[in-house]
């Protein structure tokens, strides 16, 4: 077999697919990219058993044919080439010629019928969601996932369809994000736990898409298409603890404060919390917020006030300064709210600004017990 690509439009989507391929594959075939070529399409393909994506690329051609070859040899040797027309040629049982402008270059290749089929989905429930849309939503939320593998069903992102809204959420039980859409819907409520590797993979190529992204679903599996990708991934198995229980109701303290500020301030003082609870204090009075944190081993210590609007009874509360931070670094908003009933119970922190039509951010945050 035999067709002529662009070096630069190859690599741009064997970059993409090469983040589906792991480190280390019990399965060798698993190393290599599927080429699959009938005539002027070359389709692409990367899996891990868990995960395949494919793209469809544009060659010159009049053959057909099924070839893997070694992933990392083929990447790093397209990326030298400055943009110009590569022929590949199969050569003999098992060597593909690639010829540039500069030379000629021989790899060893496999063939295409032992690399894993992916998976098709038999009648599959589908929703139609703009691009961007998802990509936000990841973005929003996949922090948030667990990594402790005793609790697989944490480690992902909840997705939750229904005909009035989509709803995102992911937590690691001490700190959780829902990310609510209420204008895209779907035809039929759903609801199933995607893994995050699938969706940094679709996070990172979302941004440039303006189409919708077709996403298709069964009791096992999600599919993504959209441009000339498909991205084919195992769900995870089993319930998703019901998060709406541990969003409190009734929260009359309300802090609205200056969103930068308020992060650059965490920031700072939390530089001189315990390394080992990243605690720091918020003292609410009045017009006035109260930032500290002390690291009693070093004798370390720091206090910021800042100016806010606070409605409610004067209070204390702790956080773990990593988690308060990386939810203020996901919003986009210039003031933030964050409702509290009291000091043992969890904080809700929601743009008051910032978003679009339609969306909805909760997020919140479990308090440290302070001590004294």
């Amino acid at each position: 077999m035999k067709f002529i690509v662009s070096s630069s439009h190859l690599l741009k989507q064997l970059q993409v697919l090469g983040g589906v391929i792991n480190s280390n594959n019990t399965l060798p075939i698993l190393d290599n990219f599927l080429f699959e070529l009938s005539e002027n399409e070359l389709k692409a393909s990367a899996s891990d058993l868990e995960t395949t994506m494919s793209a469809i690329v544009n060659v010159e051609s009049t053959d057909t044919g099924s070839i893997a070859i070694n992933a990392r040899l083929l990447l790093d040797t397209l990326k030298t080439f400055p943009d110009q027309p590569l022929t590949f040629k199969t050569e003999g049982e098992n060597t593909i010629e690639i010829s540039s402008e500069q030379g000629k270059y021989d790899m060893a290749f496999y063939n295409g019928d032992e690399f894993p089929k992916a998976i098709e989905l038999p009648s599959p429930t589908s929703t139609e969601i703009p691009a961007h849309v998802l990509s936000t939503a990841i973005s929003k939320t996949i922090f948030a996932a667990g990594n402790d593998d005793l609790r697989p069903v944490m480690s992902g992102v909840f997705f939750q369809f229904n005909s009035k809204e989509l709803t995102f959420v992911a937590t690691d039980a001490h700190k959780l994000v829902k990310y609510t859409r209420t204008d895209v819907s779907a035809d039929k409520s759903a609801e199933f736990i995607m893994p995050k590797k699938p969706l940094n993979l679709l996070k990172g190529i979302l941004g440039g898409v303006e189409d919708n992204v077709l996403v298709e679903y069964n009791d096992t599996n999600a599919k993504f298409t959209f441009d000339n990708v498909v991205l084919v991934c195992r769900l995870i198995d089993g319930k998703y603890p019901n998060y709406e229980a541990v969003i409190p109701k009734e929260n009359p303290n309300k802090l609205t404060v200056d969103r930068a500020s308020f992060l650059n301030s965490v920031r700072r003082v939390s530089i001189f919390s315990s390394k080992t609870t990243h605690q720091i204090r918020l003292k609410m009075a009045g017009t006035e917020l109260n930032i500290s944190a002390e690291d009693l081993d070093y004798a370390n210590k720091a206090d910021e006030r800042l100016s806010c609007d606070y409605q409610g009874d004067d209070m204390q509360i702790g956080f773990n300064s990593r988690f308060l931070s990386e939810m203020l670094n996901n919003l986009n908003a210039n003031d933030v709210q964050l409702e509290m009933s009291l000091p043992n119970r969890a904080g809700i922190l929601t743009p008051i600004d910032g978003t679009e039509d339609g969306e909805h951010v909760t997020m919140l945050v479990m308090p440290v017990m302070l001590n004294g």
